[in-house]
């Protein structure tokens, strides 16, 4: 297939629908996490669960960037852009995330008393960097979020700061890794232990193996014994790799598999793996929204780019934050619930009025189900 809308025929998705079937053995069960917000919404957009036996259960995952970002960090993105006069530059969905005291940073920009924030929404690193340039009189903070496809351009725009010799320009860092949240879910006590949150196998995120490749996951499958096949985004692409797995734990194989072989190799973009390898270093430990503590999960700056480094700089103290008591986010994240089992899923919260990350960004399971009206999924098993 060669054009997008083959990827999204509605008579090959039902083709392949009627070939899981065939394939799925009745006295048992499938429990598939995808660990993709693009799958997470491609799911919910196409209505996919419809289409496949009772016996497979998609389990959605932390692969929501946005999602993922702890409240303390938001905390920290609004205090520089209301207490340190900078012009604090992020992406779209990070200004509608709910932070303490009824904060975001949409409603600090709006206005906090008789101070406002300079928040300015940009749609790449680039538009961080020429905001430093076009304002030399301001100091400019990029707020970088995001899984391995969003740094390589972090560390570009980092790279230039330097060469153009911009004083005035830093960035925030909070890039995250995939593989650490995927053995955190398998480590937890919910999958380790006590089973609350059965699961066979993994649906491996799209963009971000094109950066780091399939060769990561291969740990997972070894050690874990959980299959993992790399799906594109298309509709097509997901039920192909649901098929794919469905197989592989008929068999009692355990293996990475590249459905998504248009665009990901086993080793990825080594390019890009250098240039980040160039700017930054792991973290010991970094805070996710819903899985705690995560050992060696995200990124720093190293010391010699000290100087475009946003914590360094202003001496960014991060101070963890419990999330609204009424939001279910966290154990939706971790596979534990999901989005209409939250009470206030889709009253309270909204897309228009968000309680909590995951109806923020479209990649978000709750948004995601309340966009596409997912409200009565089946349980199974």
């Amino acid at each position: 297939m060669k054009y997008i809308n083959e990827f999204r025929d509605g008579k090959t998705a039902h083709t392949l629908a009627g070939a899981i079937a065939r394939e799925v053995q009745p006295e048992r069960r499938y429990h598939i996490m995808e660990f993709c917000g693009g799958h997470t919404h491609a799911i919910s957009r196409y209505g996919l669960s419809d289409l496949l036996p009772a016996s497979i259960r998609l389990i959605h995952g932390p692969g929501c960037p946005v999602c993922v970002l702890p409240i303390g960090r938001i905390d920290n993105a609004i205090d520089l852009a209301l207490n340190r006069g900078v012009i604090l530059a992020t992406y779209g969905d990070c200004l509608r995330v709910p932070a303490s005291g009824g904060l975001s940073l949409l409603k600090a920009k709006a206005g906090v008393g008789n101070m406002r924030a300079d928040v300015r929404m940009v749609y790449s690193s680039a538009d961080a960097l020429k905001l430093a340039q076009d304002n030399p009189e301001r100091e400019v903070v990029f707020f970088a979020i995001g899984f391995e496809t969003t740094t390589p351009p972090t560390a570009v725009v980092i790279q230039q700061a330097e060469k153009l010799g911009l004083g005035n320009f830093t960035v925030f860092c909070n890039h995250v890794l995939t593989p650490a949240a995927i053995a955190n879910i398998l480590e937890s006590p919910e999958v380790r232990l006590h089973g609350t949150v059965p699961l066979d196998a993994f649906i491996g995120p799209a963009h971000v193996s094109t950066v780091i490749g399939s060769q990561p996951y291969e740990h997972f499958a070894e050690e874990y014994e959980k299959p993992v096949v790399i799906a594109g985004f298309e509709p097509l692409d997901v039920m192909q790799a649901i098929l794919m797995l469905v197989r592989q734990l008929n068999e009692g194989r355990a293996e990475v598999e590249n459905e998504f072989s248009r665009a990901v190799t086993r080793e990825g973009n080594v390019k890009a793996q250098n240039l980040v390898a160039e700017v930054f270093e792991l973290r010991k430990s970094f805070e996710w929204r819903g899985l705690n503590e995560v050992p060696y999960s995200a990124l720093r700056i190293k010391a010699k780019y000290a100087a475009f480094d946003a914590e360094r700089r202003y001496g960014i103290e991060y101070k963890s934050v419990a999330d609204n008591k009424a939001c279910e986010c966290g154990a939706i994240l971790r596979g534990l619930k999901r989005p209409q089992d939250c009470k206030i899923f889709g009253t309270v919260c909204t897309p228009e009025n968000p309680m909590g990350s995951c109806m923020v960004s479209s990649e978000g399971a709750c948004a995601a189900h309340y966009t596409y009206g997912r409200y009565k999924d089946a349980v199974a098993g």
